[in-house]
């Protein structure tokens, strides 16, 4: 739990006005969700896993509640709800702060955290994928991070036609899916042995998820990886990229075949967000076209989120940080008069041309 104040308070106001700013600008519509929410609304949009995390209490009734702890959750059941008969596309943005209960951790240790992001519901394809991939790189440059931020892409079908082809059990698969999450070459070379794959291709295989990379990633991975499943998301992948080249974007991107957290949340295409000097990721996102459905109708649905808290410990330390966070008293005009009345006529004169002011009161009664 933290207090801001001052030039901290200054930023963390700034950044949100202008990632907001960049929503608003590409027709996103701002969407304000209930602090406190019933438990199985989480539960049905999160996972119970995760929904657990939540700070948990009851009501007069009995009823289970929950801190919100999550956004995404709450704008799937808005759209499949109150938003049910709205024109589709729905572009929905957001600033708000989520509550979670969080394992002693030095990269991820807050419990109330700001999240800001832009859920945009009912539009499949590489056009929605890339438009809220576009809108990332906007709120970068806008926020003076041009040169120092990556966006790795991945998509969980690769992993789950590989997990398909090697028909693994539900235990097997979560096992598969943490040795490729925590990079651990040697452990998965000796899983992928167990089911009857090809020496080199599990070599192969194991390399491509060890480090990111661009184009050349998704060629070797076409000589490795041939279930259909997976064939046809690394097409997929592919086109994306040929994209982000046309834009000139390839420098801000890299693939990475070893991000398969959150496999069961999402459905298609998965991103993290990364800024030099963060000591963790600075936000995430992806494609998730089964979410609504436990609310309502299956309709595709794409989103990100952003750590304020995270893009502020980097701000800080920069120089655009503090143009960000630069007003202060020292660029405030001081007033001073023996009469009240005329104090704040002169006052409110500033103020009517959106001068800072600040009524000096040492000098107005000397007494004080």
């Amino acid at each position: 739990m933290r207090y801001y104040f001052g030039a901290e308070a200054r930023l963390r106001r700034a950044i949100e006005d202008t990632i907001m700013q960049v929503f608003a600008g590409w027709s996103y519509e701002e969407i304000i969700t209930p602090a406190v929410d019933y438990l199985a609304l989480f539960e049905r949009g999160m996972g119970q896993d995760e929904a657990h995390r939540a700070f948990r209490f009851t009501d007069s009734d009995g009823r289970l509640l929950a801190l919100r702890p999550d956004v995404t959750s709450s704008v799937a059941r808005a759209a499949a709800t109150l938003f049910a008969k709205r024109e589709r596309p729905l572009r929905l943005c957001y600033a708000a702060p989520v509550f979670r209960q969080q394992p002693q951790s030095h990269a991820e240790w807050r419990r109330e955290t700001t999240q800001l992001g832009c859920e945009f519901i009912g539009a499949g394809g590489n056009v929605a994928d890339m438009e809220v991939l576009v809108i990332l790189t906007e709120i970068f440059e806008r926020l003076g991070l041009s040169g120092d931020y990556r966006i790795t892409i991945n998509s969980v079908e690769i992993f789950n036609g590989i997990s398909e082809r090697l028909a693994l059990h539900a235990e097997a698969r979560e096992k598969m899916r943490h040795l490729v999450d925590i990079r651990d070459a040697a452990e998965l070379q000796q899983f992928l042995s167990e089911y009857e794959t090809n020496e080199n291709d599990s070599a192969a295989f194991t390399r491509l998820t060890q480090l990111p990379g661009k184009r050349k990633l998704l060629e070797d991975a076409r000589r490795v990886i041939t279930n259909e499943r997976s064939v046809a998301a690394i097409s997929a992948l592919e086109e994306l990229w040929r994209i982000v080249e046309e834009l000139n974007l390839s420098d801000h991107f890299e693939i990475d075949f070893g991000d398969v957290s959150g496999l069961d949340y999402y459905t298609g295409l998965t991103f993290k967000i990364y800024a030099a000097g963060a000591g963790s990721r600075v936000g995430g996102g992806g494609r998730y076209d089964l979410l609504t459905a436990n609310f309502g109708k299956t309709e595709p649905a794409i989103g990100f989120m952003l750590e304020l808290d995270a893009l502020t410990d980097v701000l800080l330390r920069r120089e655009r940080g503090l143009m960000l966070a630069a007003n202060s008293d020292s660029d405030a005009t001081p007033i001073t008069s023996d009469e009240t009345a005329p104090l704040f006529l002169e006052a409110r004169e500033k103020r009517q041309r959106n001068e800072r002011v600040r009524i000096d009161l040492k000098r107005t009664n000397p007494q004080l």
